[in-house]
C-alpha cells in the first residue's frame, strides 16, 4: 500500500474505526512512522497536501466576457449606428459607458475568484510529524496519509487526522462547523457512519485550531481530498445566480430591441410611401433606433449601485459586486449562519443557581451571603485563564465566561490568589468532565474547588451549601433545574467545594473529588446581538423571513431563534442526519415552513438554499465560517461577517458586514429597495420619452404633417433629456413606507405596477402635444414649426421627469426641493436647449432658428398638460382606482413557482404576456389614435397621395400648382419660406351605410359541475360561470334537491351548472 492513492481511501469513514485498523489500512508503524522513502512515494502518487484552484480565466477573458450581455451588445450597435449617421459624439458617449462597465465587472469577476487562493492560506506552513522514528518539522505540503503528527496548543491542524493520542485536546472549529465553542477530543471509536462533522470528537479536521492541550494524529486524507478541499471543491461547482436586476435588464433589452426594429421599420416604410427620400429616411429611423435605445440606462444603473455602495459603507456595509446593491431590495428569505452573525461569538454566563436563587450575575463579594461568595470565588479561581494587560483574559472560552463572570462580580483573581494560594490541581479530561484546583488558607486549611458536568458533580456531592449553612444535597431536583436550563439552550456547569484540614494524603481525583459540597449552577450561552432582535422584526415587516442555520447543538439553536423571534416556541428544529433523510419532495414542501436547523453539512446548506429558490423566492445568505462559503456563492446574494469572519467567506461573498452586525442588513436593504425604484424610474422616465419620440415620428405621415424631426434633432433630444436629468433620478430619495412593503418578487417584471401602461399613454400624451404644436405652426403658417415641435417634445420630458419621482406621492407633498440634484440638472437642460435655439452659430447645425416670444410661452406652456395628467394618475392610484392587481397572491405554500415558469407584469389590467402583446397593443393605440383625431380620413389620403405618385393622376385628381408636387412638405426652419398648403386631392367615394351590430348573445355553456368554495354565494358562482350574477337563479333551480336555502349552501357541495339563459 506504499503507493496508494486516494481512490484507496476515498468513503473511508475513519471515526468508526478503531485506531490499530486505522494504521494497519495506512501501512504506517506507531513505533517509527513513515520511511522517508515511503512518504517520498505517496507524496509523488498522490501530490501535494494544497487546496487546488481551477484554472483562473485570464483577465483579458474576463474582460471580453462582460461584451457578451444583450444589452450591452445591442448598445455596442447603437454606437456604430451612431458613427454611420455622422453623430460621433454619441457613438463615443456609449463607447465609454460600455467600456466602463466592463472594466467594472471584470475587477468584480476576478475579485470573486480569489476565494479560492484565500482557501489556499489557511494551510499550516509547518507540521511535526514522526517519522524514521525520530519527530521532524516538515512544511505541511509535504504530507501524506499515513504521516504521524503530533499537535499542541495554536497549532493549525494541518491535514484531516484520525487522533491516536490525545491529552486535554481542545480544537476550535467554528470556522468549518458553526461551533461556537471549543470542542473537547478523544480516542473513543463512533458508532454511526452518518455522524455530524461536529460531532466527529475523534478526528481533526484541516484548517481548524487547537486552542487547549496535545495530541498524536495519523493523516488519513491530504489536499482536496480532506473536508476543507471538499468545500473547495463546492466552490468550484457553484456558479453564481445572476441578480434580479441583470435578469430584468436581460429580458429588458432583449424585448426593446424587437420593438424598436419593427417600429422604426414601420416609420421607413410610411416615410417612403409618402414621397420621402430614401437617406433621409434611412437616417431617420436610425437615428430614433439610437435614441429608443436608453444607452444611459447601463450608466444610470452604474452610478445608482456606485452611490448606494458608498453609503453602505458608511453604514458598515461594504459592498464587493455592485448588483449586490440592488439585490438586497428583492430578498425574500435570510438563512443566517448563527455563530458570530446573530450571537456575539462569545461565551458568556447568564444566570446562577444557589441556594435556591436564580440570579443573572454573582451578587459582590460578602462574607455573610452563603454560598455565593464561596461560588464567586470558585469560579475566579478554578480556571486556566491567563488575565490581559488590558483587562481581557486568554483561554478557553467557557472558562473565560466564568473568569469574567466572577471579575464582573468583585471577586479579583490577583487579591484572591494571595489569600488562596493555589498549591496543585487536577486538569478536566473528557473520561471525568470534571477540573479540580486546590488552594492553601492562611489558617494552614485547604479547600478544593471543583467543576464540571452536573451529573459529575452532584454524584459526588454529599451535602449542599445554602445560607444558613451546610444541608442536605437533592440530587433529583437539581439534575431537574439543570435538564430545564439545557433544554433552553445553556451549556450548564454545577461547582462544587470540599475543605482539607491539613494537604490531602493522595493526590488521586478519585480521593479529593469526593465528599463534595454543592455550590451552585451556571447557565452559559453564546448570547445574542442586542440590536439583533429589532432587526429581525424590521425583516419580518419589511415581508422578509430569516431562517437560522447552524452547525451548533440543536437545543442551543432553537433557544437562541426564539429569543430573537426567528421562530417560534413550538417550532421544530431540523437537523442534518433528518435532513439527509428527507426527499426532495417532501423538503420541497417543508422548506417554507423550516425557521431552524441544526448540525448541518455544508452540502445541505446549498440544499436549503437550492431549495427556496426553486420556490421562487430570492435568498440572501449570511455566514462567517468556512463552512458558508459554497452556500454563500449559491445565494442570491452572500453576506459575510467582516470581522470574525474567514477569508473564503469575504471573497466568496457579494457584501461584507464591516461590523459584523445582522442589524446593518436592514440599512442595507432599504437601501437596495431605494436604488432599485429609483433605476425603476429611470426606465420609466426614459421609456416614456422614447415612447413619445416615437408615437411623434410615427403619427405625423397619417396626419398630413411634414417630418416633425431631422436626424441630429431626434439625438440631441436623446442626449439632453437621458443624459442629466437621467442621472439626477439616482439621487432620488426613498419613498415613504419602502420598508412597509413586501419584497419585490424576483420573477416581475421590471414594467409591473402599472408602469408599461404609463409608458404608452404618457408617450402618447406627450407625442400628441408635439404633433398638436407642429400642426398649429404648421398651419398658422409659421416658419418655426420643427423648432416648436422639437422644444415642445423637450420640455415635456423635462416636466415628466420633475413629475415621476414617486409614483403615488403627488409632487406637491414631496416637494420640488427635495432633490436638488434633478431641478439643477433640469435647468441645465433648459439652458441647453435654449442655447441650440438662440445662438446662432447653433441653428444651421441643429436645423433651429430662433423663436419668438409668444411661440417660446407656447412651448412653456403645452408641458404643463402632461403634469396634470400625471397628477390625476397619480391621485387615482392613492385612490387603488388603477394598476391594482386582479390576482391576488396565492398562498406560497400552495403555489411553487419555479425560475423557469413564465414571470407575470404583477400590473394592473391584465398579465403581460411578452413582446408580442406589446407590439399588438403599440398598433392598436397609434391605429385607434389617428382614427379617433380624423376619423380614419387622412390615413385614406396619404394612400391616395402615395398612389398618386407611383401613377399619372387621373383627370379628377389635380395640384394647383405644378411646382408644388403633393407629398413635398414646407420648408425648413431655416429656409424660413411661408409654408405651402396641403395638397388638394379628389374626394372619396361616399362610403356605404354600416350595418348596426346585432346585439350580443350569451353563448351556450354546457352543463358543468362546481364545487362550493369558502365564501361562496350563488351569486358568485353565477358571475364566475357566467360573467352574469343575476342567472343565480337557474343553479338554485337546477341544485333544489340539494339547497334548502339559496342564502345557505355548503362548503364542498357539489352543485351542477345549466345552460344560461338569454
Amino acid at each position: 500500500m506504499n503507493n496508494m492513492n486516494n481512490d484507496t481511501l476515498k468513503g473511508q469513514h475513519w471515526y468508526t474505526q478503531e485506531p490499530e485498523k486505522v494504521l494497519q489500512r495506512l501501512d504506517v508503524d506507531p513505533e517509527q512512522g513513515l520511511t522517508s522513502e515511503i512518504a517520498k512515494e505517496r507524496l509523488a502518487a498522490q501530490g501535494k497536501n494544497t487546496i487546488q484552484e481551477a484554472a483562473r480565466r485570464p483577465v483579458w477573458r474576463m474582460i471580453i466576457g462582460q461584451f457578451t450581455d444583450f444589452m450591452v451588445i445591442v448598445l455596442i450597435v447603437a454606437a456604430v449606428v451612431s458613427g454611420i449617421v455622422g453623430e460621433p459624439q454619441d457613438a463615443i458617449a456609449i463607447v465609454v459607458i460600455v467600456v466602463l462597465n466592463a472594466i467594472i465587472g471584470a475587477i468584480q469577476e476576478y475579485r470573486a475568484e480569489r476565494a479560492i487562493a484565500a482557501l489556499r492560506m489557511m494551510a499550516a506552513p509547518e507540521a511535526q510529524v514522526f517519522r524514521n522514528g525520530e519527530t521532524q518539522t516538515i512544511p505541511a505540503v509535504e504530507l501524506v496519509p499515513g504521516d504521524l503528527v503530533l499537535l499542541e496548543a495554536g497549532n493549525v491542524v494541518p491535514a484531516d487526522l484520525r487522533f491516536l493520542k490525545t491529552s486535554e485536546l481542545r480544537v476550535d472549529e467554528a470556522a468549518l462547523t458553526g461551533e461556537s465553542q471549543a470542542v473537547q477530543k478523544n480516542t473513543e471509536t463512533l458508532r454511526e457512519e452518518d455522524t455530524p462533522l461536529g460531532d466527529r470528537f475523534n478526528m481533526g479536521y484541516k484548517g481548524t485550531l487547537v486552542s487547549h492541550g496535545r495530541a498524536m494524529g495519523v493523516v488519513v486524507a491530504t489536499g482536496m481530498e480532506t473536508e476543507l478541499g471538499r468545500i473547495a471543491s463546492l466552490l468550484h461547482q457553484e456558479e453564481a445566480v445572476k441578480t434580479p436586476l441583470q435578469q430584468r435588464l436581460a429580458h429588458f433589452g432583449q424585448r426593446l430591441a424587437i420593438v424598436v426594429l419593427i417600429i422604426c421599420g414601420i416609420i421607413f416604410v410610411s416615410g417612403l410611401l409618402r414621397g420621402e427620400t430614401v437617406v433621409l429616411m434611412f437616417l431617420t429611423a436610425v437615428s430614433l433606433a439610437v435614441a429608443a435605445i436608453p444607452e444611459a440606462l447601463p450608466a444610470v444603473v452604474t452610478v445608482s449601485l456606485a452611490i448606494g455602495a458608498r453609503k453602505m459603507s458608511r453604514r458598515n456595509a461594504l459592498i464587493r459586486r455592485l448588483p449586490a446593491v440592488e439585490t438586497l431590495g428583492s430578498v425574500t428569505y435570510i438563512c443566517t449562519d448563527k455563530t458570530g452573525t446573530l450571537t456575539e461569538n462569545r461565551m458568556t454566563a447568564e444566570g446562577f443557581w444557589a441556594a435556591g436563587e436564580n440570579k443573572d450575575q454573582i451578587p459582590p463579594p460578602d462574607s455573610d451571603r452563603l454560598p455565593w461568595n464561596l461560588l464567586g470565588q470558585a469560579l475566579a479561581l478554578c480556571n486556566e485563564v491567563v488575565p490581559d494587560q488590558d483587562g481581557g483574559a486568554r483561554g478557553d472560552p467557557t472558562e473565560v465566561a466564568l473568569y469574567q463572570a466572577a471579575h464582573g462580580a468583585g471577586y479579583e483573581r490577583q487579591s484572591l490568589e494571595e489569600a488562596l494560594p493555589r498549591i496543585g490541581d487536577i486538569p478536566f479530561d473528557s473520561e471525568r468532565k470534571r477540573m479540580t484546583t486546590l488552594h492553601r488558607k492562611s489558617e494552614g486549611e485547604v479547600v478544593a474547588f471543583v467543576k464540571g458536568a452536573p451529573e459529575q458533580i452532584l454524584s459526588r456531592c454529599s451535602q449542599m451549601q445554602t445560607a444558613e449553612g451546610a444541608a442536605e444535597v437533592d440530587t433529583e431536583a437539581l439534575l431537574e433545574e439543570a435538564e430545564d436550563l439545557a433544554e433552553q439552550g445553556y451549556r450548564v456547569l454545577a461547582v462544587a467545594f470540599r475543605p482539607f484540614e491539613t494537604d490531602p494524603t493522595e493526590w488521586d481525583s478519585e480521593d479529593i473529588e469526593k465528599e463534595l459540597s454543592f455550590l451552585g449552577l451556571v447557565a452559559l450561552i453564546d448570547p445574542p446581538r442586542k440590536e439583533v432582535p429589532d432587526a429581525v422584526a424590521d425583516c419580518m415587516s419589511a415581508g422578509i423571513t430569516p431562517v437560522m442555520i447552524t452547525g451548533d447543538h440543536p437545543g442551543t439553536a432553537q433557544a437562541i431563534a426564539v429569543r430573537l423571534g426567528i421562530d417560534k416556541e413550538d417550532g421544530s428544529v431540523i437537523t442534518g442526519q433528518e435532513l439527509a433523510q428527507i426527499s426532495e419532495e417532501d423538503f420541497a414542501r417543508r422548506v417554507r415552513q423550516i425557521r431552524t436547523y441544526a448540525r448541518v453539512t455544508p452540502e445541505q446548506k446549498i440544499r436549503i438554499v437550492k431549495a427556496l429558490q426553486d420556490r421562487g423566492e430570492f435568498v440572501a445568505m449570511t455566514g462567517d465560517g468556512v463552512n458558508d462559503a459554497p452556500a454563500l456563492k449559491r445565494a442570491g446574494i452572500g453576506v459575510a461577517m467582516g470581522q470574525k469572519g474567514t477569508d473564503v467567506a469575504r471573497e466568496a461573498a457579494d457584501m461584507v458586514l464591516l461590523d459584523d452586525n445582522f442589524a446593518t442588513i436592514v440599512s442595507a436593504v432599504r437601501e437596495g429597495r431605494r436604488i432599485f425604484d429609483n433605476i425603476r424610474k429611470f426606465v420609466k422616465y426614459t421609456m416614456t420619452s422614447n415612447s413619445g419620440e416615437i408615437w411623434t415620428l410615427f403619427l405625423a405621415p397619417f396626419l398630413g404633417l411634414p417630418l416633425p424631426l431631422v436626424p441630429i434633432q431626434i439625438l440631441w433630444i436623446n442626449l439632453v433629456t437621458d443624459g442629466l436629468p437621467g442621472l439626477a433620478l439616482s439621487a432620488e430619495p426613498q419613498e415613504r413606507g419602502i420598508m412597509q412593503r413586501s419584497p419585490r418578487p424576483p420573477n416581475e417584471s421590471i414594467f409591473a405596477h402599472g408602469m408599461w401602461q404609463h409608458m404608452l399613454w404618457v408617450g402618447l400624451l406627450i407625442g400628441g402635444l408635439s404633433l398638436l404644436s407642429q400642426a398649429w405652426a404648421y398651419h398658422g403658417g409659421s416658419a418655426h414649426w420643427q423648432t416648436i415641435v422639437f422644444t415642445v417634445l423637450t420640455f415635456c420630458q423635462l416636466v415628466h421627469v420633475l413629475v415621476i419621482r414617486s409614483e403615488k406621492e403627488s409632487l406637491f407633498s414631496q416637494g420640488l426641493w427635495s432633490n436638488k440634484w434633478l431641478l439643477g440638472a433640469v435647468a441645465i437642460t433648459v439652458a441647453l436647449q435654449l442655447a441650440v435655439i438662440y445662438l446662432p452659430f447653433l441653428n444651421p447645425i441643429f436645423r433651429t432658428s430662433p423663436l419668438p416670444l409668444g411661440e417660446l410661452a407656447l412651448c412653456f406652456a403645452v408641458p404643463v398638460v402632461v403634469f396634470v395628467a400625471v397628477e390625476i394618475e397619480k391621485w387615482l392610484v392613492r385612490k387603488g382606482w388603477i394598476y391594482v392587481e386582479r390576482i391576488k397572491k396565492e398562498k406560497k405554500e400552495e403555489v411553487p413557482v419555479t425560475a423557469a415558469e413564465p414571470a407575470a407584469a404583477g400590473s394592473g389590467g391584465f398579465k403581460y404576456k411578452g413582446i408580442w402583446s406589446t407590439v399588438i397593443i403599440l398598433l392598436l393605440v397609434g391605429v385607434g389614435s389617428i382614427l379617433w383625431l380624423q376619423g380614419g380620413e387622412k390615413v385614406e389620403e396619404a394612400l391616395v397621395v402615395a398612389e398618386a405618385e407611383k401613377e399619372p393622376a387621373p383627370p379628377a385628381v389635380t395640384s394647383p400648382s405644378p411646382e408644388a408636387p403633393t407629398a413635398t412638405p414646407p420648408p425648413r426652419d431655416e429656409q424660413a419660406a411661408a409654408p405651402e398648403k396641403p395638397p388638394e386631392v379628389a374626394k372619396l367615394p361616399e362610403k356605404p351605410a354600416r350595418e348596426e351590430p346585432k346585439p350580443a348573445e350569451i353563448t351556450p355553456v354546457a352543463p358543468k359541475t362546481v364545487l362550493v368554495q369558502p365564501g361562496d354565494t350563488l351569486s358568485l358562482i353565477a358571475e364566475r360561470a357566467y360573467g352574469d350574477p343575476t342567472q343565480w337563479r337557474l343553479i338554485y333551480e337546477a341544485n333544489q334537491d340539494k339547497i334548502k336555502d339559496p342564502d345557505v349552501i355548503t362548503v364542498g357541495m357539489k352543485l351542477t351548472l345549466p345552460s344560461p339563459t338569454n
